[in-house]
């Protein structure tokens, strides 16, 4: 595609590699470059925290705002009780409003690191789609909406395609979610002048349905862009590490090893996610991703100061790479590593360091804990641990010790 934008946001979300597709280039491009765009991205609240596979979408909101528009964060109060079942394997499980506040509650804290809330013309706004959703009378909206989609559209969505040639059947309850998702756009539009939604790739079907759903209802032209599902060069999933999930919320990963997880970035991925996830200009981002050998390490530490920086902070990031260094270069115990804190009731007469290890996150089981340590992968205030049958005992913390899981992971552990 050949489109050169008018308008500073699309040219952003161009260069920088958010854009896998849109449903017309040309027609947002002239809305954008004529006056404020409200445009919003749904999240759903199934868990207390969002992790960084919802990154990119933050950073296309944070862009949105930089560039002269209006966020909306749209948390799916409502939407989460159907559950999205775009691509999945399987029904999610169900969640009871209560859980659902309080997952709404602990997501809502990240969005304030990246986004200005005010009644400022781009001022961000938080709404919960609970506001329309929760007063539905389902025979009126089987009359009113209903009537605009197609069954056999709505099959023909790959997403809807995937799971149909699956084992596990598609609830109506889950097929009603791209209705309602279509409806969140309607009523966006209605209220408050919504013109663009955007998410991932994924999301194409459940976007190109709201804008259908809106310009029968409504007659109103309005958008959808989405970015591409990122996966790493070596294929994993954006978001995952090898302990789990990397959340956004410090009480779920902390600073330290949130900017460790930037800081182990591949080499082939540093410049692609320096664009992505940083503010730095596109030309530094190429320069630093297009370093070789030990000088991409120098660029990998920038991103990591850099991501660290926009979530936690400067003094978070300062913080983050000093105790890597110490870690690192010094082969000490910085203050900043994920601890774990045992009182003495927890050890008794002993706990076995493969128990620990588990419990220190370093190891999801203790078969895989053992695994390490036969494989002298582990390692105990940095001399290497070979006996799987180590005990120790409150003695043994009156000191906190440093366990390690290769070269990259490690965790004290101390006594409470």
């Amino acid at each position: 595609m050949t489109y050169h934008p008018k308008s500073e946001f699309m040219n952003v979300m161009m260069t920088r590699g958010f854009l896998a597709d849109c449903t017309d280039y040309q027609g947002l491009d002239e809305a954008l470059s004529k006056g404020v765009v409200p445009a919003y991205i749904g999240f759903d609240a199934t868990a207390k925290s969002l992790h960084v596979g919802s990154l990119i979408q933050i950073m296309m909101l944070r862009w949105l705002q930089k560039t002269g528009h209006k966020p909306i964060t749209l948390m799916g109060g409502g939407t989460t009780k159907v559950g999205d079942p775009s691509f999945r394997a399987d029904e999610r499980p169900l969640l009871g409003p209560a859980q659902i506040d309080d997952n709404i509650a602990g997501i809502k804290q990240v969005f304030s690191a990246y986004l200005h809330y005010d009644d400022a013309p781009a001022g961000a706004m938080m709404i919960n789609n609970a506001e329309w959703l929760d007063g539905l009378k389902y025979l009126d909206f089987l009359r009113d909406i209903g009537r605009h989609f197609s069954i056999n559209r709505m099959l023909s969505f790959e997403s809807v395609k995937s799971r149909l040639d699956r084992e596990q059947s598609l609830s109506f309850l889950e097929f009603n979610y791209m209705i309602l998702q279509a409806y969140d756009f309607l009523e966006l539009n209605r209220r408050y002048g919504c013109l663009l939604q955007m998410g991932g790739s994924d999301q194409w079907g459940n976007i190109v349905n709201g804008i259908d759903l809106t310009r029968r209802v409504l007659d109103q032209e309005i958008y959808g862009l989405t970015s591409p599902l990122l996966t790493t060069s070596d294929g994993k999933k954006m978001g995952k590490s090898q302990s789990g999930a990397v959340w956004l919320n410090p009480d779920m990963c902390s600073p330290y090893e949130f900017w460790q997880f930037w800081r182990n970035t591949t080499d082939a991925d540093t410049g692609r996610f320096l664009k992505l996830y940083t503010e730095l200009p596109v030309d530094e981002c190429d320069r630093l991703g297009a370093l070789e050998g030990s000088d991409i390490n120098a660029a990998k530490i920038i991103l990591a100061n850099e991501v660290t920086t926009l979530l936690h902070g400067a003094d978070a990031a300062k913080a983050a790479e000093s105790t890597a260094r110490e870690v690192f270069e010094k082969g000490g115990v910085g203050d900043d590593l994920p601890t774990l804190t045992l009182s003495a009731d927890d050890l008794g007469d002993g706990m076995s360091i493969v128990q620990i290890i588990v419990k220190s996150g370093l190891a999801k089981s203790g078969k895989e804990a053992k695994r390490l340590i036969a494989e002298n992968g582990a390692k105990l205030n940095d001399a290497p641990l070979t006996d799987a049958g180590i005990i120790i005992d409150a003695a043994g913390l009156s000191r906190p010790i440093k366990l390690s899981a290769g070269k990259k992971r490690h965790a004290l552990v101390q006594l409470g």
